[in-house]
């Protein structure tokens, strides 16, 4: 048996390596680059990166359009380094904290020309390793002690089109206070991945279409009870009407804020308060509307032996996806509570730019 690592090894290790602060360095058939996340990385590393010729930091289209700087790259840009660039400076272009006090951070001297294909696999590393998605990107030296640091082929070790697999690690009875005939499943993804859940209420008959929900992990809505989202009320009532029916599965899903994680998510939600709807704040933060890998859902589905569902949900793209993935959606349950004043504006934003339906 090889000890060498496997591509899902190196790119969880690569998503570490960036939470950490460090450097990991990339190749793909030509040039070779070191990248390194602008949230988590140190004043000494950044100085060291960024004084090497040729260095520029990488952030989305989005991001990018906030700063009214020019993103010649199609989905993202790449900015020249100012003379005498500061770790300061960097992380003020990368996080929008800042910009309605200095709206101002330019001018920018965006890169045109060559090949950005690595990237573009930078920035969506920081993103799976849920930080900023913003990188400074540097060429490798010879004197570089690349062996320390974690490398990348992106010809080989990109992320694999299918998604991950998952395995079941293990599953108990748990009853619960809204489905006493409950069951919990622990998934977990050979990528390196969070673990994934399922709650299984009674015992579905797999030969018919199964009761089920993809309910995406939010801790204010679902533990705190925040009042800005509708997701605890609909986990709530998931969880009910399957223990009415007798039978079902709620998914469970570790992509909160949209995929965003956690803390970006209250980064988002801090722009709101300044008034900002939340497809803006995520733009404004560098991502997409929505970062969620609804391809999981399908593949813990076929995991449970589950091939056909009638779906609760309100959200059209989980039903397009179940579809694309060998899933077939014969019904649209819909989950029509949670609304409160307080996420009023928040759930007709989602139904005017991300088709919601309510």
């Amino acid at each position: 048996m090889s000890l060498s690592l496997t591509p899902a090894e190196r790119r969880a290790r690569a998503r570490a390596d960036l939470r950490l602060g460090l450097p990991i360095c990339l190749s793909g058939g030509g040039p070779v680059l070191l990248a390194a996340a602008v949230e988590t990385l140190g004043a000494a590393r950044f100085a060291a990166l960024a004084g090497r010729t040729g260095a520029s930091l990488a952030i989305t289209r989005h991001r990018a359009e906030t700063l009214k700087a020019r993103a010649y790259d199609g989905d993202l840009a790449r900015i020249a380094l100012p003379e005498g660039a500061t770790l300061d400076w960097a992380r003020s272009v990368a996080d929008p904290a800042s910009d309605l006090d200095m709206p101002m951070k330019g001018p920018f001297r965006t890169l045109r020309d060559g090949d950005t294909a690595l990237h573009r696999e930078a920035i969506g590393l920081t993103k799976e390793a849920r930080l900023l998605p913003a990188v400074l990107v540097a060429p490798v030296l010879p004197l570089d002690e690349t062996a320390t640091l974690t490398t990348l082929d992106i010809a080989t070790d990109g992320r694999p089109e299918a998604g991950a697999q998952f395995d079941e690690v293990v599953s108990a009875r748990l009853p619960m206070a809204l489905a006493r005939a409950g069951r919990l499943h622990v998934f977990r993804p050979d990528d390196g991945g969070e673990e994934h859940y399922a709650i299984e209420v009674g015992q579905p008959d797999r030969s018919k279409p199964v009761l089920a929900r993809l309910h995406s992990a939010c801790f204010t809505g679902d533990l705190l009870g925040s009042l800005k989202c509708d997701c605890g009320p609909q986990l709530h009532a998931a969880l009910a009407a399957m223990n009415t029916e007798g039978a079902g599965i709620l998914l469970y899903l570790n992509q909160e804020g949209r995929g965003i994680g956690l803390a970006n998510k209250m980064r988002a939600y801090r722009l709101q308060d300044q008034g900002f709807d939340t497809v803006e704040a995520n733009h404004r933060l560098g991502f997409e509307d929505d970062e969620r890998d609804f391809r999981i859902g399908a593949a813990l589905l076929r995991a449970m032996g589950v091939g056909a569902v009638r779906l609760m949900t309100n959200n059209p793209a989980k039903i397009a996806m179940m579809r694309a993935q060998g899933i077939d959606v014969t019904e649209r349950v819909p989950l029509k509570v949670g609304l409160t004043p307080e996420n009023a504006a928040y759930l007709a934003t989602k139904a005017a730019k991300s088709g919601h339906l309510f």
